[in-house]
C-alpha cells in the first residue's frame, strides 16, 4: 500500500507538471468496455472482463507526458472467484525525428490480494514506416515475483474508411529475454464509429497464437486464445 501511495504522488505530481504549462494542452480520455477473456501478453488470465480508465495526455518542453489509471473485474481462472486489478501508469515520450523514444513505469495492484502486486519499467521504441508503424519495447520488471524482462516488437496501422469509421489492426510478437523464446503472436482489430463528437465506440477481436510451452515459464500449458469486446470511449 505504501507503494501505491507513493505512485499515486508521482502521477498526480506529472499531471500538476503537465498543467502547470500554461502553453500546454492536455487531452483527457474517459473509457470502458467489456471483453470475453482477460488476456495479458497471449496468457488467459480470466473470462468476462469489464474495465474502466481514464488517461491524460500532454505536453512539456517538446517532451510528451501521460498518465492513467486501468481498473478491472474479471473471473480468474487462477481462483474460480471474481478478482479487481487496477494498474497505474506514467510515460515520457520524445520525437527525435527518425524514431520516437519513450520510458514508463507500470504499477499492477492485485486488490483483492490473490498475488504479489508487482512493477515494471519499460523502454521503447517507434517509427512510422509508411505502410505501419513499427515498435519495439522492452519491459523490466523491477518488484513482484521476478525481475525477468519482456520484449515486444509490434506493428500498427488505420484506415479511415469513412468520416466517422476507422479501422484498427495491430500484431505483437512477444520475447522473453531471459530464457531466449518467443511467447505468443497477438493479433486485434477493431473498428471505432464515432457516433458523437468526441465520443466512440469501438468493437473489437483478439486473437493470440501460443509459442511457448516451457514448464520454466509462465507459457507452460498455455493455449491460444480467442475474444470480442467493445469498447466506448469519451474525450474532453
Amino acid at each position: 500500500m505504501q507503494n501505491y501511495c507513493k505512485t499515486i504522488g508521482a502521477l498526480a505530481a506529472a499531471s500538476a507538471l503537465v498543467a502547470g504549462n500554461a502553453k500546454a494542452e492536455v487531452e483527457y480520455e474517459l473509457h470502458t468496455g467489456y471483453s470475453t477473456e482477460y488476456i495479458f501478453r497471449g496468457i488467459e488470465t480470466g473470462d468476462n472482463m469489464v474495465e474502466v480508465g481514464l488517461d491524460a495526455a500532454g505536453k512539456w518542453n517538446n517532451v510528451g507526458l501521460s498518465a492513467g489509471v486501468w481498473a478491472a473485474a474479471f473471473d480468474s481462472n487462477r481462483t474460480g472467484t471474481l478478482e479487481h486489478e487496477v494498474d497505474l501508469y506514467t510515460e515520457a515520450n520524445y520525437n527525435f525525428g527518425f524514431m520516437t523514444g519513450a520510458i514508463g513505469y507500470i504499477y499492477y495492484w492485485n486488490v483483492t490480494n490473490q498475488g504479489p502486486d508487482s512493477q515494471e519499467v519499460y523502454f521503447s521504441l517507434s517509427r512510422d514506416l509508411g505502410f505501419a508503424t513499427a515498435s519495439l519495447t522492452y519491459y523490466w520488471g523491477i518488484a513482484g515475483a521476478n525481475n525477468d524482462g519482456y520484449t515486444e516488437l509490434g506493428l500498427s496501422r488505420s484506415w479511415e474508411l469513412s468520416p466517422c469509421l476507422k479501422l484498427n489492426v495491430s500484431s505483437k510478437l512477444g520475447y522473453l529475454v531471459e530464457q531466449g523464446q518467443c511467447t505468443a503472436w497477438t493479433n486485434k482489430a477493431s473498428l471505432d464509429w464515432g457516433f458523437r463528437e468526441h465520443a466512440k465506440l469501438s468493437p473489437f477481436v483478439t486473437a493470440s497464437m501460443s509459442l511457448s510451452d516451457d514448464n520454466d515459464t509462465a507459457y507452460f500449458h498455455a493455449e491460444n486464445e480467442y475474444s470480442i469486446g467493445t469498447m466506448l470511449s469519451v474525450s474532453f
